[in-house]
């Protein structure tokens, strides 16, 4: 009682204190997972490092979601070995990182992020309790009280094909709970991406967020406007790529996490409501995840503001304005609300602008102009966008497999729905105008010259 009170005037989280956890110890028969359920990167590693006299444990999400019987995207290793011991005892490796040092052990294809037990002793702190610097190394116990989530501390032997808990993690896990480990507002004001860690793992995993971690959240958002935007991005980009990105997007206005933190998402926060269109295409994505095909992160960004695009594309069309500059002037009106400290990656900007722009060229069916859209570099994503489109009521499905059909048809099959296009209402009048805007300078000619004859 006396030292929980100690702590709390302290205000140092019950994983930092100086204390010892008799840690529970699960065999095979308890928890179930085999060594061979590991990558042979993962085993590999592991072995090696028990070989040379070093302690090896596969940590965190991999123990985690094999407990749950999923299957990890990646293995994280934990170690008593210094950066150093580890890149000697690995070819191919490399140190990473400053304020937290790692080792990237590359096999074959894969690669595993070796870390070495983090100790308690952290003095390098900012003004806001941030930790800027931690490469002190410590005991197992030590590392398991600096991890973020019970569900995150559990150590897994594969040697010995046990589990080592410090926290009831496994607990936790079944009852499907997130738990901070020790005093949650101390371990935001130590690392604010915390909290959308807590965001991401709860919609993932469909956990309940435990009280005490979810209560500091809502009045310690602000800490996350002092991220380097950066950093802000990735994590963003790992909430819409966590293959719940919908979930996570709610679970953030849930929090009291879905303004001023995402400039990006504020206008999607702020919409209301349900969003059909960008549900269907968070959902296509969640999808490609699941099934381990590539995602396309510009095609993704272009998605969240699609709304508030084709909101003013509508009002620039209701003032006359041309569809193509139309839409132009509604892309340059959404990218003028976004916050100029948050900039998106050009590569990623660039795809999204192409994405949008080329959705003002499905209308155009007659002449060579088909023809030159496929040979778009971003036909293909532009359609699909398009085909998302159709299904949510904004252009009509008929135009959308008049497109699938060009595209995958043989020259006289693209011939004959060319001059289908024609024969209809919209294929018909691009002609007449087109023929026309060829006819006006030579009519209006004679006139002008009998104009200044007088």
């Amino acid at each position: 009682m006396i030292r929980k009170l100690i702590r709390k005037v302290l205000e140092l989280p019950s994983g930092m204190a100086k204390r010892r956890n008799k840690p529970h110890v699960l065999p095979l028969a308890q928890h179930g997972i085999h060594r061979d359920q590991l990558s042979h990167a993962a085993l590999k590693v592991t072995s090696k490092l028990q070989e040379a006299g070093f302690a090896a444990f596969v940590v965190g999400g991999a123990v985690r979601d094999l407990l749950i019987g999923a299957v990890p995207k990646d293995f994280d290793v934990a170690t008593n070995a210094t950066p150093e011991q580890v890149h000697h005892l690995f070819r191919r490796s490399r140190i990473i990182g400053k304020r937290f040092r790692i080792v990237h052990v590359m096999v074959g294809p894969e690669t595993i992020e070796v870390t070495t037990f983090r100790g308690g002793g952290i003095d390098d702190f900012n003004e806001t309790g941030r930790i800027m610097a931690d490469n002190t190394f410590g005991s197992q116990e030590e590392d398991a009280h600096r991890r973020d989530f019970t569900v995150n501390a559990l150590f897994y032997d594969p040697h010995s094909e046990t589990i080592i808990d410090y926290h009831q993690g496994v607990k936790d896990l079944h009852a499907r709970r997130l738990v901070m480990i020790g005093q949650a507002t101390r371990r935001y004001q130590e690392d604010p991406v915390r909290m959308l860690r807590a965001v991401r793992l709860a919609a993932k995993l469909g956990f309940e967020i435990d009280e005490d971690t979810r209560k500091p959240i809502r009045s310690h958002a602000h800490l996350l406007k002092k991220e380097p935007p950066a950093r802000l991005f990735d994590e963003m980009l790992k909430l819409l790529m966590s293959g719940h990105a919908y979930a996570c997007l709610k679970k953030l206005r849930d929090e009291g996490l879905s303004r001023g933190v995402f400039p990006l998402l504020d206008a999607v926060m702020d919409e209301g409501g349900e969003d059909t269109f960008l549900q269907l295409a968070l959902e296509s994505t969640d999808s490609r995840i699941h099934a381990e095909k590539p995602v396309s992160v510009g095609f993704l960004l272009a998605t969240l503001l699609w709304r508030q695009v084709h909101r003013h594309w509508q009002q620039h069309l209701a003032e006359g304005e041309k569809p193509v500059h139309a839409l132009l002037l509604a892309i340059a009106d959404v990218e003028s609300e976004q916050d100029n400290d948050f900039a998106i990656p050009r590569r990623f900007s660039t795809t999204m602008r192409e994405i949008w722009t080329l959705q003002a060229r499905f209308d155009s069916r007659t002449g060579q102009r088909p023809y030159r859209f496929l040979e778009q570099p971003r036909f293909r994503a532009a359609f699909d966008f398009f085909a998302l489109r159709a299904e949510v009521g904004e252009v009509p499905t008929t135009l959308v497999q008049w497109w699938d059909d060009f595209q995958h048809g043989e020259h006289d099959e693209r011939e004959a729905l060319i001059a289908a296009a024609r024969q209809d209402g919209t294929g018909e009048a691009e002609a007449v105008k087109k023929r026309r805007r060829r006819r006006s300078p030579r009519r209006r000619a004679p006139a002008d010259s009998a104009g200044e004859s007088q």
